[in-house]
């Protein structure tokens, strides 16, 4: 299954989203900040980043998280948040932008799929064992 990285500051939330998606075998991670996510990220690339939207409007720019190869970055919003539409630079990169925890179903099958669709055009990364390693 993949890794699944969760960004936000409701922690309640987080670790509810993150028991949810380890139920259905995925990795999951929380990060409180876009900083933390990128440190996080950049030593193992998550296929799907999860990213509270009041984190990343205010930066203006899409959040340069690393993904694993056909990986996906998601916005959300929680109760009471903004519902105003996201900025053009945002729009672009995002798979979607869901109502958390509202939306929490949406989110596991939207995690399914990207992890499908990477698998089926060869897009995730994919170890090779060491006994299969080339030697020069």
């Amino acid at each position: 299954m993949a890794t699944i990285l969760l960004v936000g500051t409701d922690v309640s939330l987080l670790e509810g989203l993150a028991q949810s998606l380890a139920a259905v075998g995925h990795t999951p991670q929380i990060a409180s900040t876009v900083a933390d996510a990128m440190e996080m990220a950049s030593v193992a690339a998550p296929l799907v980043a999860v990213v509270e939207r009041e984190l990343i409007v205010p930066l203006g720019d899409a959040p340069r998280i690393p993904l694993a190869r056909g990986g996906a970055i998601v916005v959300y919003r929680v109760e009471g948040g903004a519902e105003s539409p996201l900025p053009v630079a945002i729009q672009r990169i995002a798979l979607a932008d869901l109502h958390l925890p509202l939306e929490r179903h949406r989110l596991v099958a939207l995690v399914s799929s990207v992890e499908g669709r990477a698998r089926t055009t060869g897009r995730d990364r994919l170890s090779t064992p060491p006994e299969r390693h080339p030697t020069v």
